[in-house]
């Protein structure tokens, strides 16, 4: 059991209050914070603290001894790699519209990409690694995003409710197509049109949007996040591509799942992500960053579903949030000073508090840990128990999902 120091990536749509204001660092900080990134990953591992004050990339501890720090059956199960990455995200400004792969493709993508010799680092490669990456975000503050295809029915009720005459033939064509072959199809179309085109079709699209944003409509949401859009991204097919989306928000202690192929934007708040250590991410638009169309359309699942919200449910002192990933499995424990709670044992763990304090006590010692502070669990740290000392402490259990 040792405590964590983390990397602090700094993104031009992060914020300069949450990040800092959780580490109790300077706010408002010179330059926006927009993730931590709490594991293993090649690109940015998080570092052990030991009690003697010296440092040691995990990285690299899990490169010297996986099958300690693992288990035995974890190493042999994740190639002597810590399998999920834990992040705190903070987003003042829009990501950019993205999908991920599926393991399949992710190692398929990746091996075509290594034998054509481009470079890992290079701005426009697709697939930094061989792995998939689904991933669930929890809010800490209240959450927007878009996340899937919306009903096509809805949709077609959205663009004629716009009244763009620009937009009434597409409108029509899903109409006739309402499945997830007319989402293909309509996508497909807006995501490949000219730079011409767009510059004309998306100020029509932004004056239909401006009589819908007023009020409190049934589109008025999405009218004004195409606004907003739009704004920041002037003549983006992107902004076409968002209003196919469900445009969702989720409040504290929510979360959202989003498996491969979700098309997805975040918009704005804070939330506790976790994920397949992976960082593969194919971008549609709406982002400054490498955009490669083709590739995006090859992993896009058309199928509209409703918003992927999961909710908590109790696992003793713990809420857990459930998905199907077998790399990662989140709990989150929100409590008072009283008696200790125990903490799932089962592999690797990482714990980050991010309100309040509390002890933390394994058979080899104990640690205080407060708000902005981790440490990591090692598959030899059992019988670990927390004990909350100070009125609202929250905590988060990153760990994978094969004992659960």
């Amino acid at each position: 059991m040792e405590l964590l120091d983390n990397p602090v990536r700094a993104y031009a749509w992060g914020s300069r209050t949450m990040i800092p204001d959780l580490l109790g660092q300077e706010v408002p900080s010179a330059h926006p914070q927009a993730e931590m990134w709490l594991g293993a990953h090649p690109a940015d591992p998080s570092h052990l603290v030991h009690s003697d004050g010296g440092r040691t990339s995990l990285l690299d501890a899990l490169g010297a001894d996986p099958k300690q720090l693992l288990g035995p059956e974890r190493s042999e199960r994740w190639d002597s790699t810590l399998p999920y990455l834990l992040k705190v995200l903070a987003a003042d400004e829009p990501l950019s519209l993205q999908a991920h792969p599926s393991l399949e493709q992710a190692r398929e993508g990746f091996a075509r990409e290594e034998a054509a010799g481009i470079a890992r680092d290079a701005a426009d490669r697709n697939y930094k690694d061989a792995n998939h990456k689904p991933e669930l975000i929890c809010a800490l503050t209240e959450f927007h995003a878009l996340v899937g295809f919306r009903d096509p029915a809805v949709t077609v009720r959205l663009l004629r409710a716009l009244g763009v005459r620009e937009l009434a033939g597409h409108a029509e064509l899903l109409a006739a197509q309402p499945d997830a072959d007319g989402l293909r199809a309509l996508f497909t179309t807006w995501i490949t049109l000219p730079q011409a085109v767009l510059d004309t079709l998306v100020p029509a699209l932004q004056e239909g949007c401006v009589g819908l944003a007023g009020g409190d409509g049934e589109f008025s949401t999405e009218a004004r996040t195409a606004l907003e859009l739009s704004e920041r991204y002037p003549g983006d097919a992107g902004v076409l591509a968002a209003l196919l989306l469900n445009r969702v928000t989720i409040e504290p202690g929510e979360a959202l799942y989003l498996p491969a192929g979700n098309l997805h934007m975040y918009l704005s708040g804070a939330g506790i992500e976790l994920m397949a250590n992976s960082d593969n991410v194919l971008r549609g638009g709406l982002t400054p960053k490498h955009v490669d169309v083709p590739e995006l359309l090859r992993v896009l699942d058309f199928h509209a579903t409703p918003p992927p919200i999961v909710a908590g449910k109790p696992d003793g002192d713990w809420v857990r949030y459930d998905t199907p990933a077998e790399e990662f499995l989140l709990r989150r424990f929100d409590g008072a000073p009283g008696a200790p709670v125990p903490v799932p044992d089962g592999g690797p763990r990482i714990v980050l508090c991010t309100a309040g304090k509390a002890y933390v006590r394994s058979l080899g010692g104990e640690l205080e840990i407060g708000r902005g502070a981790s440490l990591w669990l090692s598959a030899t740290d059992t019988a670990v128990t927390v004990e909350p000392r100070a009125d609202g402490t929250q905590l988060f259990l990153a760990s994978d999902s094969l004992e659960a």
